[in-house]
């Protein structure tokens, strides 16, 4: 799919005609008129959808995705719109908010344009039930932002009217803002559409990875009931998954992210990278700590060995402290004195908070690499949604639907699920007779544990209701000295501000609250 993205880019650029006086069809480009003719072009529409994904502004690119954690206890991130959004100085010209809504809106537009005009393509019906079916999912994961961060948007399920390409249609019409269940409702429909008929198929392999497939659709739809707080309905979209046998945890929980593991049994749907044309710099960004720095917080937040916290555990020792712990935490983080790159890792060599993050680079503990990393020169995928992910949406959704005992008649207890989970990296099963309350306090650490520096803790501290909780703080780093401020105003910061920028075209939207135009 990787080679045929470029190609796509490079019809969208070719399609800014104008109409001319005498109102000719213009013969030496492509117009809405003359280009929806063979698969091919059709092909190359699609793609172009796919390759909004990997805009250096989309909220899907690699650095932007992952760098979500900097907005959580778990990272660190001292410069660029994330250290303002941590600290509550954002508003809403903050740059990242404006960016975001655009980029998912010409997303939506492209994604609106196959669909609208796909049909007046000859071609495989089989291929064009397929089509449609990958831009429909591709339309829902662009929505998911404006619902789940904006708290709603204009739905547009048209074309854009005036190029092929107009990523800022939406904020020249008048359209108001849908609300945050209307698009959620859209998003659902959309990915049932995508999932319906079997069309899509189950998996991919070869030259079709990175494209959408039932297995997507179906795993995109449990995390977004699970966010809605659906539980029943999450349950059972995760167990569909599940069900499937389409999927399992990889060998390797540090594995996941090497190169040459990509599209491994765990991914369910990633972000394509290719060097030379589509990369990005995380390589560089995160081994010269250039942001997203883990923090204390998170690092004592693993386990020790026994399954416990360190406060409690018996194996843990504090001379010793990265000792006796969850392998997961130096799978994820660079720990002084341990050996990264082929060499010991310098006290002083991460200086923002004294941790490096392992996790989205390509280096391994024992080999020094051949080249030094160097910016725009990385291709590791972004996993957007993996198995394990899966497996704990299924366990959150069965114990707040049922309880901690839940599952047995389907096949996977909600203990069960969790125990795969922590298997993989040998640590011990949860206790036996969790209340409901302590399975919840369970599954939130291994969810903040095993998806550490992935960018999905950012959505758990905001649908839990606890980032006023764990975000009105300061920020200290390895030796205990205060680098930074946070500060969450719940009446304010669980919700993102309608760009300035958007309301100014379109005074129809209205802002969010506490934020103002």
């Amino acid at each position: 799919m990787k080679k045929y993205i470029y190609i796509a880019l490079a019809f969208f650029a070719l399609t800014g005609c104008k109409e001319s006086f005498l109102d000719v069809t213009p013969t030496d480009r492509f117009t809405q008129d003359n280009f929806w003719n063979t698969q091919e072009k059709a092909e190359a529409a699609l793609n172009a959808t796919y390759a909004t994904l990997l805009n250096a502004n989309s909220f899907y690119s690699a650095r932007n995705f992952i760098y979500l954690d900097a907005l959580t206890p778990n990272t660190y991130q001292y410069n660029a719109d994330e250290n303002l959004i941590s600290r509550g100085l954002h508003n809403a010209n903050t740059g990242t908010f404006n960016t975001t809504w655009n980029i998912c809106y010409q997303g939506i537009g492209r994604a609106n344009n196959l669909l609208a005009n796909i049909d007046n393509v000859s071609m495989d019906d089989a291929v064009k039930k397929r089509y449609k079916a990958e831009a429909k999912f591709l339309r829902a994961l662009f929505y998911f932002p404006l619902w789940n961060l904006y708290g709603g948007a204009p739905i547009i399920t048209d074309a854009p009217p005036k190029s092929f390409d107009d990523p800022a249609y939406v904020t020249q019409s008048t359209a108001p803002r849908n609300t945050a269940n209307e698009v959620l409702a859209q998003i659902l429909k959309d990915l049932d559409d995508a999932i319906a008929n079997d069309v899509l198929p189950l998996t991919t392999t070869g030259a079709a990875k990175g494209r959408a497939t039932r297995g997507a659709a179906q795993a995109f739809k449990a995390r977004v009931l699970l966010y809605a707080g659906r539980w029943e309905e999450a349950a059972a979209a995760a167990k569909q998954v599940i069900d499937s046998k389409a999927y399992t945890l990889f060998s390797s929980y540090r594995g996941l992210f090497y190169l040459e593991n990509e599209g491994n049994s765990e991914v369910i749907f990633d972000v394509q990278y290719k060097l030379p044309e589509f990369a990005h710099s995380l390589d560089v960004m995160l081994d010269q700590q250039l942001g997203n720095a883990p923090l204390p917080t998170l690092v004592n937040d693993y386990y020790a060995t026994d399954g416990k916290p360190i406060s409690t555990s018996a194996v843990y020792n504090a001379a010793a402290p990265y000792a006796n712990r969850d392998p997961r935490l130096q799978a994820t983080v660079i720990i002084p004195g341990t050996t990264f790159k082929g060499a010991k890792v310098a006290e002083n060599q991460y200086p923002s908070t004294g941790y490096g993050l392992k996790k989205y680079t390509i280096f391994k503990d024992d080999e020094k690499p051949a080249n030094v990393p160097t910016a725009n020169n990385s291709e590791l995928n972004l996993i957007v949604i993996r198995y394990a992910d899966v497996l704990l949406m299924y366990a959150e959704a069965m114990n707040e639907a049922f309880g901690p005992e839940s599952g047995a008649d389907k096949g996977l207890t909600v203990s069960a699920a969790v125990n795969l989970v922590r298997k993989r990296v040998n640590m011990p099963d949860l206790p036996l007779g969790l209340t409901k309350e302590q399975m919840r306090a369970e599954i939130r650490h291994e969810r903040r544990i095993e998806l550490a520096g992935e960018g999905l803790y950012y959505f758990d501290i905001r649908r839990w209701k606890i980032a006023e909780q764990v975000l009105n703080t300061d920020v200290f780093n390895i030796k205990g000295a205060r680098i930074d401020g946070r500060a969450f105003n719940p009446n304010r910061d669980y919700l993102w501000p309608i760009p300035s920028i958007a309301i100014q075209n379109n005074p129809a939207l209205e802002p969010n609250p506490n934020y103002g135009k």
